[in-house]
């Protein structure tokens, strides 16, 4: 069973910066997929940055310049860097881990647990 602990949530003013990185139980290199979502009040879950194992990133339009997500293979940890911190960014953010495994392209997915992250204005 792969564990995924998210950490490094918290309150912050508008403008400000945060950190949140996920620690995975299995090797971050065994996924195919990693990404951050986001979760608010009474809004569905979004796609806030995803990383492929290639390399390749993608971003929600509303985060592009904004956040950066990277993996760090030496803690096991998928990062998110988060500046210019906006109100709208509050929300649970969750980390997700997508990996194939088979010939036919079977996906299992992977979630942890969540971390609030809250931006006062």
């Amino acid at each position: 069973q792969v564990q995924l602990v998210e950490s490094g949530g918290g309150l912050v003013q508008v403008g400000g910066s945060l950190r949140l990185s996920c620690t995975s139980s299995r090797r971050i290199s065994r996924f195919d997929t990693m990404g951050w979502y986001r979760q608010a009040a009474g809004k569905p879950r979004e796609l806030v940055a995803g990383i492929r194992s290639g390399g390749s990133t993608n971003y929600a339009d509303s985060v592009k310049d904004r956040f950066t997500i990277s993996r760090d293979y030496a803690k096991n940890t998928l990062d998110l860097q988060m500046n210019s911190l906006k109100p709208e960014d509050t929300g649970v953010y969750l980390c997700h881990a997508e990996a194939i495994v088979n010939v036919e392209g079977a996906r299992v997915e992977h979630w942890g647990q969540g971390t609030q992250v809250t931006v006062s204005s």
